[in-house]
């Protein structure tokens, strides 16, 4: 089983400071870092972050209660919130004072729900009453309000990729306001309501901010709803409602991802696919959005694969304590104490541990059957070029090899992103040749993926071992050509050396004269190319009881003194023409006159029966005598 799991966690995680030596533990999206947090006397923060120039440890003065605290971009200025009503700043910038400044928010009575930094120099309070949008001026240890929106919040999100802030609004919590942040501007969406499930009444449900996730799947903005339907419903399993959010525009259902079971759940995006945990199983699912079903609704989706966990995985031991034996102990998957951060981040509190979640490619090639519907899937992934290989060469030689229109499907898809790319270079080039034109905005050279297969490729790594064959491919292309009566293509084929001249593939065509009579020449012409295939050349013309033409030829090629005088006189009185039978014999007697001063034949020769039949059909006097000199 262990090769079908096809998600694992990172290899080299991030490793802190566990929640049992520490007060706190807090992440940031956007940096990707964590913070541990004990305090006591002074504040002691230990920041880890995916590289070192993220990583950072400082002391702070203890005011209370970190609430949350993240840098801003590039690690330049520190925020705290402590209390519900303002958020502490600290310069990190070298120069620039250190010393702590605070921000009050500006709307009365309103508590302050986080904060999230939008550059190096903005940052966004949310309250319970609505969010202001601040400028920071670390120099002159201030800030500038640039613009506030009052709203009431439940809870809210934040999407550091896009910007976006989302916020639950009203006492069912489903309506959602979205908030764009660009360039010192804060623009507001179109707002949106989430379907919630229908229960019996009284009961009212409400929107759960652990329900609500927010990431980039395919360059596009998606609101990801975990929707559990009730126990009275039709259709009791949970699923991932997906809401498209725009720029501009209404923001709208796009897709339902069928779970088929109910439970805790928890979601992850890695590689544009949409991850979904199960707790009380311990497995996942992946679900492409771009892959549609053919038996669902257009935008209804069923896992692509077979539900699986986590690869295991082992944390070894340290410490001063640690035998250098002792092995590493397996770490607990899908626990409790797992917190899962967009995209694809999973925190182990508990055990110290950022992973970054992965998928692997190779095992999904066996458990997905349909060799067009998993090119599909493996065209849209980040790593995958070998893959993809990989299942070439499994359908043409391998185990499973596939049939003929199951490799057209492979190749078709193959060569439609192929030519994508190439069409897209193309255009590229004309624009940059021909300068920018007015109005229009700067076009950017098509970024040539994994998935843009070339014929090297297919060559280095699927085509050249056939060449080790007899020439299988060939085989393969040149019968496919005669069984379709393509003939004037083999004929370009041969003619512009697509198909390499070699004896086999002479032999070839020789064999599929009874279909294609012309196929007897193009391999006689083959075989003269090929400098080295004399003797091949003679045995196609003695097959074909052109007796005088195999000893022109081979007299031509000045082979005549010591090719065989039996196999030309064999295929000479096979034909049954006796003149053409004296012709050969008179023509071998003259070379032994030539090189032995006799036109008899030596014994070695094995010519004695043709003699025989020469003198029966001839008489003896018309045997050649020896020339004296």
């Amino acid at each position: 089983m262990s090769e079908e799991h096809y998600l694992e966690l990172c290899e080299n995680p991030v490793q802190f400071e566990h929640a049992s030596s520490v007060n706190n533990v807090f992440f940031d999206e956007a940096n990707k870092q964590v913070f541990a947090v004990r305090s006591g006397g002074a504040t002691g923060v230990v920041v880890k972050g995916p590289d070192d120039k993220s990583s950072v440890a400082f002391r702070m003065d203890d005011k209370g209660e970190v609430k949350c605290i993240k840098f801003s971009i590039g690690n330049k200025i520190l925020a705290v919130q402590r209390t519900s009503k303002s958020v502490d700043f600290i310069n990190f910038i070298p120069d620039y004072p250190h010393t702590e400044f605070t921000q009050e928010c500006k709307t009365k009575n309103a508590n302050v729900l986080g904060f999230c930094w939008t550059n190096w120099n903005e940052i966004v309070f949310i309250t319970d009453q609505g969010i202001e949008f601040y400028q920071v001026f670390p120099d002159k240890r201030s800030l500038k309000l640039l613009k506030s929106q009052s709203i009431n919040v439940n809870w809210y999100q934040y999407c550091p990729e896009t910007a976006v802030i989302l916020l639950s609004t009203t006492v069912q919590g489903n309506i959602l306001q979205p908030f764009a942040f660009r360039n010192g501007t804060m623009s507001k969406m179109s707002k949106f309501e989430i379907e919630l499930p229908v229960v019996p009444k009284p009961a009212k449900l409400s929107l759960s901010e652990r329900d609500i996730a927010m990431a980039t799947i395919y360059g596009q903005l998606y609101v990801m709803y975990l929707k559990h339907h009730s126990r009275t419903a039709n259709s009791p399993s949970a699923e991932v409602v997906l809401y498209h959010l725009p720029r501009e525009g209404a923001c709208k259902k796009s897709h339902v991802l069928k779970l088929n079971t109910t439970g805790k759940f928890a979601l992850n995006i890695v590689d544009n696919l949409v991850v979904v945990h199960h707790q009380s199983s311990q497995t996942s699912l992946i679900f492409d959005i771009k892959l549609k079903e053919p038996d669902c609704a257009v935008n209804t989706h069923q896992p692509v694969l077979p539900a699986r966990s986590i690869h295991p995985y082992r944390i070894p031991l340290s410490g001063p304590a640690v035998v250098p034996s002792q092995p590493p102990v397996p770490c607990q998957l899908y626990s409790s104490s797992w917190s899962v951060f967009q995209p694809d981040i999973i925190i182990s509190a508990s055990e110290g541990y950022l992973w970054y979640l992965q998928v692997k490619l190779p095992p999904t090639v066996n458990l997905l059957q349909d060799k067009g519907k998993l090119m599909d899937f493996l065209l849209r992934r980040r790593d995958c070029k070998m893959v993809i290989l990989s299942v070439c060469s499994q359908i043409l030689e391998g185990g499973e090899k596939g049939s003929l229109p199951v490799v057209a499907t492979v190749f078709d898809k193959l060569n439609q992103v192929y030519k994508e790319y190439l069409e897209a270079e193309q255009s590229y080039t004309v624009a940059m040749e021909s300068g920018p034109s007015r109005g229009s905005a700067a076009q950017k050279r098509p970024v040539r993926t994994q998935a843009v297969i070339d014929q090297s490729d297919m060559y280095t790594h699927v085509l050249s071992s056939f060449t080790e064959r007899k020439h299988y491919l060939y085989e393969l292309v040149i019968k496919t050509l005669v069984q379709h009566n393509l003939f004037y293509m083999l004929h370009q084929f041969l003619q512009y050396h697509v198909l390499s001249d070699s004896k086999p593939l002479a032999c070839l065509l020789l064999s599929l004269e009874s279909t294609y009579p012309p196929a007897h020449q193009l391999s006689l012409d083959m075989l003269k190319r090929l400098s080295t295939a004399n003797d091949e050349i003679v045995e196609v013309l003695l097959s074909k009881q052109q007796v005088l033409g195999a000893l022109r030829f081979i007299r031509s090629v000045g082979g005549h003194d010591n090719v065989s005088a039996r196999k030309f006189l064999d295929a000479a009185r096979q034909t049954g023409d006796q003149m053409l039978f004296y012709t050969v014999f008179r023509s071998f007697q003259q070379r032994n006159q030539r090189l032995r001063g006799s036109p008899g034949f030596n014994p070695g020769e094995h010519c004695e029966e043709h003699v025989v039949h020469f003198k029966q059909l001839f008489g003896e006097q018309a045997l050649m005598k020896p020339s004296t000199v």
